[in-house]
């Protein structure tokens, strides 16, 4: 009797599991040499689900509640033991807890860049990342294509799997959807919804179902980010020429404390001028259509010569040749005043430069002895 009781109290009398992991998918319930006493209480808590194995055949598979283990409870499992009479003594099997909550906050992200054909940018190389969420919904297919035999399986054993699937979806998704690189940002929520949609029948071929998931970025390499961030700038800066001569107005009382003056830093004063108006004129050239075009407007006028002039001591400038001669027949240059332009090594008169010598033509030399 003595040995008899002892072999009663061995017997699993409860089957419950209480999980307090956070990565536990699947969890075997440890059973003295796999028996069972007939009749034992089973309790499978909400989000929970258990599943019976009798020599490797899935058998009965429990929702959330409290069981009687008898044989109108686990009909399957009493066809496969032949229990036609009601059979009373204990009864061996595997039984298997799986966790039927959500896991959230699973990462994904590519591993290589993903190659596209862009119409802003034409090729592009585009990286993404985000999260997704999953449950078990069919315990049985689990249990047979995932978790096997193990005593535990963990999420960690399945998601690089996931994550890559995850990842071959995305990219199909993103070549297919023919969103421009620049207006991903607004289609995240669409472009998660597209691939969740798409994945689906792929989860539930391993009794996963895809709860939602989410594009948190999608970026491009930084080169072109940077590239990006230039041209953003120069839109701020908006008008190069205005911004070039106030750049080039707030340069001029510094250039008047060097040791050269105003006249030292003359070529850097022109230099930037002739700068900003070559590139007003390249930008608006920029925007002009072919010649020849139907409708087109001609383009601006070839820059003229500009040169700085010393009167009265004075830099003064820079003047066109047209306005130099003006100040000739004003009497206000000569041929002995000095001139310099963009590419003169230093300041010259007037009459000694050969492209201004036809302003004093007209202009008789001063008389002997003047």
């Amino acid at each position: 009797m003595a040995l008899w009781d002892k072999i009663r109290h061995e017997l699993i009398e409860i089957i419950e599991w209480t999980d307090n992991t956070q990565d536990t998918m699947v969890y075997k319930f440890p059973v003295y040499q796999n028996e069972i006493k007939y009749g034992a209480k089973l309790v499978v808590r909400e989000s929970q689900a258990a599943v019976f194995v009798n020599e490797g055949v899935l058998a009965d598979v429990f929702a959330p509640g409290t069981y009687t283990l008898a044989t109108q409870n686990l009909p399957v499992l009493a066809r496969l033991k032949g229990w036609k009479y009601g059979f009373q003594s204990p009864f061996k099997a595997d039984v298997f807890f799986l966790s039927t909550r959500v896991f959230t906050d699973r990462k994904w992200g590519t591993k290589n860049p993903i190659m596209l054909r862009d119409a802003d940018f034409g090729l592009v190389r585009l990286r993404a990342f985000g999260t997704f969420a999953i449950k078990i919904t069919d315990p049985a297919t689990f249990v047979r294509q995932i978790a096997g035999t193990e005593a535990r399986f963990t999420l960690d054993q399945i998601e690089e799997q996931l994550r890559d699937m995850v990842c071959a979806r995305f990219a199909d998704t993103l070549g297919s959807s023919k969103i421009a690189a620049l207006d991903l940002a607004g289609n995240y929520d669409k472009l998660g919804g597209y691939i969740a949609t798409r994945i689906q029948a792929d989860f539930e071929a391993f009794g996963l179902h895809i709860v939602n998931l989410l594009v948190e970025n999608i970026s491009m390499p930084p080169e072109v980010e940077a590239a990006m961030d230039k041209r953003t700038s120069m839109g701020v800066i908006g008008n190069m020429a205005a911004f070039t001569q106030f750049q080039t107005a707030n340069a001029i009382p510094d250039a008047a404390r060097n040791p050269g003056g105003l006249a030292g830093s003359a070529a850097g004063l022109a230099m930037g001028i002739n700068m900003a108006n070559t590139m007003q004129q390249g930008m608006a050239n920029a925007g002009t259509p072919a010649a020849g075009a139907v409708g087109m407007t001609p383009p601006p006028l070839p820059q003229t010569t500009a040169y700085f002039v010393a009167i009265n001591g004075q830099q003064a400038g820079p003047f066109d040749i047209t306005a130099l001669k003006g100040k000739v027949a004003a009497g206000q240059v000569t041929r002995e005043t000095l001139a310099w332009k963009q590419g003169m090594a230093a300041w010259t008169a007037l009459g000694e430069v050969a492209e201004l010598a036809s302003l004093f033509a007209n202009v008789p030399p001063p008389l002997p002895g003047a």
